[in-house]
């Protein structure tokens, strides 16, 4: 199966010591998990980094700050059966209230109403049944944001 069209992604790298945090989804397909840094879609004349300081209110009500470009990628995917194209371009960032950090899990919600449950979850412990995507952010935190 083909993707129909390339989304444009900005997704973000918050950390907690060794741990990322991520929204948890589920694949009734593959019959596994996975687990995607939060950000969303770039808009037509929007950068990205704005877009991912829009996103992260949308989706959790916080603002952040110290964003910094760690890399680009692309990724091809299915989920659910369905084939999926995006170049996602990764920022590390840092939540602007220190208290955000102390939560253990956040309740998201997307542009159409669906929710999202967002943990902390160690580098460690993404394997085949809680796979971290796009797989490319292993090269790309594993550059030295974790503990940052």
């Amino acid at each position: 199966m083909t993707p129909t069209h390339i989304r444009v992604i900005a997704i973000g790298i918050f950390t907690r010591g060794t741990e990322l945090l991520v929204f948890q989804g589920y694949d009734n397909v593959k019959g596994s998990f996975y687990y995607r840094p939060l950000g969303g879609g770039v808009e037509p004349g929007e950068r990205a980094a704005a877009a991912l300081r829009r996103e992260i209110r949308e989706e959790l009500g916080e603002e952040i700050t110290d964003i910094r470009l760690l890399n680009v990628v692309e990724n091809l995917f299915t989920v659910d059966g369905r084939a999926g194209h995006e170049i996602a371009f990764v920022f590390h960032a840092r939540f602007a209230d220190p208290a955000v950090y102390a939560q253990e899990t956040f309740i998201a919600y997307e542009d159409n109403g669906d929710r999202l449950t967002v943990i902390w979850r160690g580098l460690d412990s993404f394997d085949a049944q809680h796979r971290l995507v796009p797989p490319e952010l292993f090269e790309v935190v594993g550059g030295g944001v974790l503990g940052s």
